[in-house]
């Protein structure tokens, strides 16, 4: 497999920079160091804010074509260093090699989108004889890029929520700051070396790994006129009280239900819980923590369940047979042990997992358990997923409605009746049909309600988020 330099630079207004400081980067399997990143000072911050702000009216300038060029260029080199990515990811965020490849198609995906959507930036023309006073008035209205952007990014998917962020930034022709998670900043980091290698305006684009004391410019600065941020929602309501004028999206997280009718696939709805509650240890903000299943089913699909998840394989993600590799750190996979064992505690069954060793908490399932519980209410955002089970559809829809989050949720029914049901009464920005919560194409509107965020990422959609309508009206008749 591809090996990892000692130490990767920092990304200044389109530069490679190494500072004097540096972060220490591990690999999330041995706890080893793996490698060393440049950690930008508050005085590299301002000035690349400062840069992307002398660079704004370059990007606005570049025409459609230019910056499809740009994002075609990375999807090229992105295949070229598919397996560097993957490897990058498997070392420095503990994902299985299965997981670190589809994230690393994702990311490819997503800059293609992007590609696309860079060439799509449409307006309208708009009649404006309403009424008698406006006769002889026309309107057009069009898009135009909001300015220099900040975007914070989160650990678990270190490739491809940085590509949401800065893909529709280079679309719509906005400069950028990103901090990636001091956790996992190499795949930010290897997308600022591509972004490097094109005709960018200088101060386009800064990639600047920070510790969170030292980045507080990412979100209170004003020459910064959107802040992006994908993370947890304590943090991420934090930072949009202190964001003063700039517009905010918050990607916030959930603890995402899935229900499982009487009349499901039973065999298809298991494959897919067990992959959506499981898959890269159950780090994702729409893992599946909430199976809802029908009583006339419930003992049948939780005993084939049990079995599946105690079949999973643990342990190094660098091997192909690894499913379950090691949460973030030890803290996190003492946090949601501690979860865990509250619940059993308060009279949950544990019916699977529930140990933990260093950052490897097995995969967990459990019954029964307290509504009032941390690993109930919050979220997991490990591997740890709870059956229930409900007898009427109302009842359903009322506990997947019984949350603060609410950012996808999964239904397992043959009957359109309670699709379209659950379409107009579930609280949640997006609803996957016989599947699970997990499920997301990276084109398609992606965010939440409640304490799951504001805003929709998915490219066409970050695009609207970071550009503005300037109208024009022309009086005809003059």
């Amino acid at each position: 497999m591809p090996q990892l330099q000692a130490k990767y630079p920092l990304y200044l207004n389109g530069k490679p920079m190494v500072s004097g400081a540096e972060l220490a980067v591990t690999d999330k399997f041995t706890g080893e160091v793996a490698f060393r990143v440049a950690l930008a000072t508050p005085e590299v911050i301002d000035a690349a804010i400062a840069g992307a702000e002398r660079a704004a009216p370059a990007m606005a300038a570049m025409a459609s074509y230019e910056r499809q060029a740009v994002l075609d260029h990375c999807v090229r080199r992105f295949r070229e260093r598919f397996d560097e990515l993957a490897w990058a990811l498997c070392i420095e965020a503990g994902k299985p090699l299965a997981d670190a490849e589809g994230e690393v198609t994702r990311l490819i995906d997503t800059f293609r989108i992007a590609a696309e959507e860079a060439t799509r930036n449409y307006g309208e023309v708009q009649p404006l004889d309403i009424s008698p006073r406006a006769k002889g008035y026309m309107g057009m209205w069009k898009r135009v890029p909001i300015g220099p952007c900040s975007f914070i990014s989160p650990f678990n998917f270190p490739l491809n929520l940085a590509a949401h962020k800065i893909a529709p930034a280079i679309a719509a022709g906005c400069p950028f700051v990103m901090k990636p998670a001091s956790l996992t900043p190499l795949g930010a980091i290897i997308i600022g070396e591509v972004l490097a290698e094109t005709n960018l305006p200088e101060g386009a684009f800064s990639i600047l790994p920070a510790s969170r004391d030292g980045a507080d410019l990412f979100t209170t600065d004003e020459r910064l006129k959107l802040l992006s941020f994908t993370g947890s929602p304590e943090v991420g309501w934090a930072l949009k009280a202190k964001a003063g004028k700039k517009k905010v999206v918050l990607e916030l997280g959930g603890n995402a239900a899935v229900v499982i009718d009487r009349d499901a696939d039973l065999d298809h709805a298991l494959a897919r819980v067990v992959f959506g509650g499981y898959y890269q240890s159950g780090q994702s903000c729409i893992h599946v923590q909430r199976v809802i299943v029908h009583e006339d089913i419930y003992e049948t699909f939780r005993d084939r369940l049990v079995a599946k998840v105690k079949a999973l394989k643990s342990g190094d993600p660098k091997s192909r047979e690894t499913f379950i590799g090691p949460m973030i750190s030890v803290k996190e996979a003492q946090r949601l042990k501690g979860w865990i064992d509250q619940a059993v505690a308060g009279g949950a069954t544990l019916l699977a997992g529930g140990g933990c060793e260093g950052a490897m908490l097995e995969a967990t399932l459990v019954e029964n358990c307290g509504r009032d519980t941390d690993l109930y209410r919050e979220e997991a955002f490990g591997p740890a997923v709870i059956l229930s089970r409900f007898s009427t559809w109302d009842q359903a829809i009322a506990e997947v409605n019984d949350s603060k989050f609410g950012l996808q949720a999964g239904l397992f029914t043959r009957d359109i009746h309670k699709v379209l049901d659950a379409w107009d009464r579930l609280e949640v920005g997006g609803i996957v049909v016989n599947d699970v919560s997990s499920y997301r194409v990276d084109n398609m509107p992606y965010g939440g309600v409640k304490d799951s965020g504001l805003g929709r990422e998915g490219v066409r959609f970050a695009i609207e988020d970071m550009t503005e309508i300037r109208n024009l009206v022309i009086r005809r008749d003059s």
